[in-house]
């Protein structure tokens, strides 16, 4: 005998329970919330922290976001039916710990809780970014986030080139640049954001025509000046995130130690002939540069890709590294390469991971730090007091 509507919501609610928005709410933070209304419904508002997986696809995507069947999950709809009959599929996939909030979004707004309304792309950049909305990580809420933030790259060179471009393509916001230097030909080997037809230009001038010629979403701001102790922390406070793509000592520990102060996470990125390396620094939460280097070193051991040379290629592939860890900070998606340190030897071809420790003794992140201040260094590498366009790791 074919069961009614009515029939399949007594079945559901004999199984599932019902949950009040009182007691969703209070469970916030200890159970995974889902919104299984349309897309359309979801963007005109929804539950701080809940995901989107509409009714109609549940059961086919259920298992990519919540693969662990025993994952306290909480469902709301807009009334608190189609939630229901959700639940009670997620049960019959296997999922042990499912229950329903009654009265769905409606209820929860009745009750005076707060609730988001995400940014609502348009045409275009639904066009422009639909690759990206296609994937459960990022789809419009991690876009939104993406096209909100505020991302500092120091050096507009041969890391900032590349980082930069894949930043902007990606929709990023707001992009900053600090360098003084000018386009030279010397440059045009790697530093692919700038042209023959803008050598003599400033850089962060050179930037901004790339990239607000490849999209128009994206700001670009211009920091024309030397960073120093002085400027840095007023920089540094307008961005969210920090991409270090420096060439001298001098600057990067400035650039370590204000991202610090400042509590920004920072992406740090370093080239030398055919080797490169990546990580990544969340103040106070993982190792920082100091960490591992406590102090700059002497001049002799410390020599410039003016001097030492450099692969081309190679600031691309670090560059594009730095760019995918920013994403990833910004959207919350995947493992950052926190406490670890990403090796590229490119003559070889061969990739390698060090785990780095935090140093309870640094002088800037750990428990008794001596370093509170900046420190403008002098007389290291080749180019001291300059903010110039490459990295040289110090491992190098």
């Amino acid at each position: 005998m074919a069961k009614s509507s009515r029939d399949l919501l007594d079945d559901a609610r004999s199984t599932v329970p019902e949950v009040s928005p009182q007691q969703v709410r209070a469970a916030a933070g200890s159970r995974t919330l889902i919104d299984v209304r349309e897309r359309n419904e979801f963007d005109e508002g929804y539950i701080l922290g809940a995901m989107h997986l509409s009714k109609g696809f549940i059961e086919t995507r259920i298992e990519d976001s919540v693969p662990k069947r025993d994952t306290p999950i909480t469902l709301y709809c807009a009334g608190g039916v189609r939630s229901l009959l959700a639940a009670r599929a997620l049960q019959e996939l296997g999922y042990t710990d499912v229950q329903s909030m009654a009265g769905g979004y409606g209820a929860w707004k009745q009750a005076g809780f707060d609730f988001i309304v995400p940014r609502v792309l348009t045409a275009q950049q639904q066009q422009r970014y639909s690759r990206h909305l296609l994937i459960p990580e990022i789809g419009v809420e991690g876009q939104a986030k993406l096209l909100d933030a505020r991302v500092l790259l120091i050096g507009a060179g041969g890391l900032g080139s590349p980082a930069a471009l894949y930043l902007a393509a990606a929709g990023v916001g707001t992009i900053g640049f600090v360098d003084f230097d000018t386009v030279d030909r010397s440059n045009l080997q790697r530093q692919i954001l700038h042209t023959e037809d803008r050598i003599g230009m400033l850089k962060t001038a050179s930037a901004r025509i790339a990239l607000t010629a490849l999209n128009s979403d994206v700001r670009v701001v211009e920091h024309n000046v030397v960073l120093s102790g002085e400027n840095a922390r007023e920089i540094f406070d307008q961005y969210d995130i920090i991409v270090n793509g420096c060439d001298n000592f001098p600057t990067r520990y400035l650039a370590n130690d204000v991202a610090i102060f400042a509590k920004k996470p920072m992406v740090d990125g370093g080239i030398f002939r055919f080797e490169g390396q990546v990580t990544t620094v969340v103040p106070f939460q993982s190792p920082c540069y100091r960490c591992r280097y406590p102090s700059p070193p002497p001049p002799e051991e410390a020599p410039s890709c003016a001097e030492a040379g450099v692969l081309g290629v190679l600031p691309g592939i670090v560059g594009v590294l730095q760019a995918t860890e920013v994403i990833k900070l910004i959207t919350g998606a995947g493992d950052l390469l926190t406490g670890r340190l990403l090796h590229i030897d490119a003559l070889a071809m061969k990739f390698r991971e060090f785990r780095v420790p935090r140093d309870p003794q640094c002088p800037v992140c750990g428990e008794n730090p001596t370093i509170t201040e900046p420190i403008d260094y002098e007389g290291f590498c080749a180019a001291p007091d300059s903010v110039a366009t490459e990295a040289v790791g110090a491992s190098a």
